[in-house]
């Protein structure tokens, strides 16, 4: 380790450093504002004491801007998990209390004295940057539609719940559409067959059930309980989240063509595509985490450490017993998990790997993390040799194959 380590504790306004020597001794500790000025002179501050790439530094969140600009200049920047600072205070303070200054020299001292444990950040192409932040936005965007979504049908659901029960999804365009244009039962009073053929074919309805059948699940459905004034006040949030949900849906829907174009372009890409029922937008998800270098991950076991979809074993005298990962990148698990559940439908040796999980009890969400788990081993050498899936390569798909 370098004979200086410093430490950032990361702050929305401030930032907190602390620079330590190879005995651990103070020789600066500053703060700097979030902004332009204040990180050109952080860079120039450290820059002192030093060639940047000697001076090594611990920071609690790897990513945005702050650390950009530390690996633009230069900086090895080592990520230390929230949670190993949070139990290593006591080794610093009797009273297990926050401070960012403290914090700070935390960081430092623990790069000092076992940086030796902590992997260096491992900087992502730009082409892989650039996906991250599609598949990123897009996801948030589906969790602000799905949201939306919600709300809608709560609202429908009080007083005019035909128009939840006409359309199967009631964030689709076609069932926004209706919702705009009967936001009452009152305006759907005098809605027949023939005017709800007209407005299907107007807007492209690309279901298969006829008219007929859509107006008996709307007449069907309960009737609202809600009297005028009220239905009247609900009909201006109904709209109101109705158009939020069409400009949302029109986004991710550009979004998600703008990712599929993105990963098809990337080495890598192809390699996660070739996966069965992998897609485009569900590799482009797994990318995103996994990144297009190698190096990031040099066993499998560390992949799906990170990917969470390894157990964590506890032992304690003659206590035994194994846990689920909280600590691990989220975004790559369900991404992951979301793989290893489409797998199965095409993968005669992924399914075969989820119905022995399910036969020793486990529930669907574990049986899936065993999955998963079990095509990282996969998905890891076929990312480090750079070759695409083939299951007439795969052991365990081979092995199914002749017992079968």
């Amino acid at each position: 380790m370098s004979s200086v380590t410093i430490g950032l504790d990361w702050g929305s306004e401030m930032h907190a450093v602390c620079v330590l020597d190879a005995q651990g001794a103070v020789l600066d500790r500053f703060e700097v504002k979030h902004t332009r000025t204040g990180l050109e002179a952080l860079v120039r501050r450290l820059r002192k004491r030093g060639e940047p790439k000697q001076l090594p530094i611990a920071v609690e969140r790897p990513s945005g801007l702050l650390i950009d600009t530390l690996v633009e200049a230069g900086h090895v920047v080592v990520p230390i998990h929230p949670n190993v600072v949070k139990a290593s205070r006591p080794r610093y303070a009797a009273v297990n209390a926050k401070s960012d200054p403290g914090d700070a020299y935390l960081l430092a001292d623990l790069l000092r004295t076992d940086g030796h444990r902590f992997t260096p950040l491992r900087p992502l192409s730009d082409e892989v940057k650039a996906l991250r932040a599609l598949v990123r936005g897009r996801d948030d965007l589906v969790a602000e539609r799905v949201a939306l979504a919600n709300q809608l049908r709560a609202q429908l659901d009080s007083y005019w719940p035909g128009a939840v029960a006409i359309f199967a999804a009631i964030d689709s365009p076609i069932a926004l559409a209706f919702v705009e244009r009967y936001p009452t039962p009152q305006a759907a009073a005098h809605l027949g067959e023939k005017r709800l053929a007209s407005f299907l074919a107007r807007h492209r309805y690309s279901g298969r059930r006829q008219p007929s059948v859509l107006l008996e699940r709307l007449r069907g459905a309960p009737t609202g309980l809600a009297s005028d004034i009220e239905a009247e006040a609900k009909r201006h949030v109904v709209l109101a989240l109705a158009a939020a949900l069409h400009v949302l849906v029109d986004r991710i829907r550009k979004l998600t063509s703008e990712i599929e174009h993105a990963v098809a372009q990337l080495p890598a890409g192809q390699v996660v595509m070739s996966f069965p029922r992998a897609g485009k937008v569900n590799a482009a998800q797994i990318l995103a985490e996994l990144g297009d270098d190698p190096g990031r991950f040099p066993t499998e076991a560390s992949l799906a450490a990170q990917a969470g979809v390894a157990p964590v074993t506890y032992a304690s005298g003659k206590r035994r017993g194994v846990g689920f990962r909280w600590a691990a990148n989220k975004r790559l698990r369900r991404a992951l998990t979301t793989f290893a559940d489409n797998s199965r439908h095409a993968s005669p040796w992924a399914r075969s790997v989820y119905l022995k999980a399910r036969g020793r009890g486990c529930d669907h969400p574990h049986a899936i993390r065993i999955l998963a788990r079990a095509w990282v081993r996969v998905l890891w050498r076929c990312w480090h040799d750079g070759v695409p899936y083939e299951e007439a390569t795969h052991g365990g798909a081979l092995t199914l194959k002749n017992a079968a």
